[in-house]
């Protein structure tokens, strides 16, 4: 590999890892402001995201420079791909949290309802499921990566049962109706930011083993066995 090479992969590295944290602390900031009715809060994740979205451009404008002039090829070649593909992750999971900031916005109209839904747990996994899916990334950890994946399927359940709650609840309080449905969008959303951290962490696999893992995810004790 050139030193040239080197040092642009170096620097492709760094800004998306800047991209990361930018990701985490919208969702971060985004269910603060559903949790605890913020409305700052929810403006600042409004505001900063135009930054996520020229960060993903310029970043994909990188990888497709780097491509173009080094033809890198076998694991530089998997990292600039993966780079490009969780690029696209991280603007959509910046989308969501938007979305999530626009449901703390709804929400936040209205006198507080009863809330049986456990957004609070959900939340928190979600956020682990991100946290950990960047840490396999920067650790080049495949393990870690597939016990983000396994993890999947709880939040998917989790949002399920907060649809079918959803439902009982407007039929029994039709009034309530509008903030009821933005704590079921919320979960949504939450579930959709699972998803990509999800895809992150497949992208992490692939990064690492050359090996697509998508739709047919191991426990984490079988991994490479």
């Amino acid at each position: 590999m050139s030193l040239h090479l080197q040092r642009e992969l170096d620097l492709l590295k760094r800004r998306l890892l800047n991209l990361c944290g930018l990701a985490e602390q919208q969702v971060h900031r985004a269910i603060e402001a559903l949790l605890d009715r913020d409305l700052v809060a929810a403006q600042q994740v409004e505001d900063q995201d135009a930054l996520i979205d020229q960060q993903e451009v310029e970043l994909e404008e990188e990888c497709l420079k780097i491509l173009a002039l080094h033809q890198p090829v076998a694991s530089d070649l998997r990292f600039i791909i993966s780079a490009l593909k969780i690029n696209n992750d991280l603007e959509r999971i910046g989308d969501l949290a938007v979305n999530l900031a626009h449901k703390a916005r709804t929400f936040a109209q209205f006198p507080e309802v009863e809330n049986p839904f456990d957004l609070s747990r959900m939340a928190q996994q979600v956020q682990g499921m991100l946290r950990d899916s960047v840490n396999a990334m920067v650790r080049l950890d495949p393990k870690l990566a597939q016990d983000v994946c396994a993890r999947d399927a709880q939040i998917n359940e989790q949002k399920h049962q907060i649809r079918l709650l959803a439902e009982q609840l407007i039929q029994q309080n039709p009034h309530q109706i509008k903030p009821i449905l933005a704590l079921a969008a919320a979960a949504r959303n939450l579930e959709r930011i699972a998803d990509h951290a999800t895809n992150i962490a497949e992208d992490v696999i692939y990064l690492t083993q050359g090996s697509i893992s998508r739709h047919q995810h191991l426990p984490p004790d079988q991994l490479g066995q």
